[in-house]
């Protein structure tokens, strides 16, 4: 069973220096996952000071706003409005997750779409209160056996907290690893 981990930073900047650094230790773009509030429309995105900042900028403008640097590199950036907790960014395997029946689920927002996902209630009790204080959630899909422990070592070298690793139960697979019998 595939496993993801993730882990609470208190800003946007935070995120993309560990999504770059999980970029430069093989992680790919589709592999990791960002979700932050969308409180200024995306305007205090950092932006990368490489050549792919407007492409960056152009993927993200569904979103509300201007999304650049590291980010922006991220599979299927999208805007999530959940009831009661107001307009969020998502990118990644993430969004897919959280924008389908997982939402919706017992405990409903983030937390029961983070329940869907394989994350036990407790701790998605604590990433949905994290979020709601303007925290932002990384988390990348763990493919080797050494991953969990190069990410987790990426995660704490920028202070990152509640670092969790869980089963991959609601992300949609990728067809490229599906077995032919």
């Amino acid at each position: 069973m595939s496993k993801s981990i993730l882990c609470i930073v208190p800003d946007v900047l935070r995120a993309e220096m560990i999504v770059r650094d999980l970029n430069h230790a093989g992680f790919s773009n589709d592999d990791i996952s960002v979700l932050l509030p969308d409180r200024t429309g995306t305007r205090d995105f950092a932006h990368e000071h490489g050549t792919k900042a407007p492409e960056g900028a152009l993927a993200g403008a569904g979103a509300g706003g201007a999304v650049g640097g590291t980010l922006g590199w991220l599979a299927g950036i999208g805007a999530l409005a959940i009831p009661g907790l107001g307009p969020f960014i998502a990118a990644g395997p993430i969004l897919a997750a959280l924008s389908g029946a997982a939402v919706g689920a017992a405990v409903g927002g983030i937390a029961g779409g983070l329940i869907g996902m394989g994350v036990p209630e407790y701790e998605a009790k604590q990433y949905e209160g994290k979020l709601k204080e303007g925290n932002v959630l990384v988390s990348a899909h763990l493919r080797g056996s050494d991953d969990g422990d190069t990410a987790r070592a990426i995660f704490e070298r920028h202070h990152a907290e509640s670092i969790s690793v869980t089963t991959d139960a609601g992300v949609p697979a990728k067809s490229k690893h599906a077995q032919v019998s």
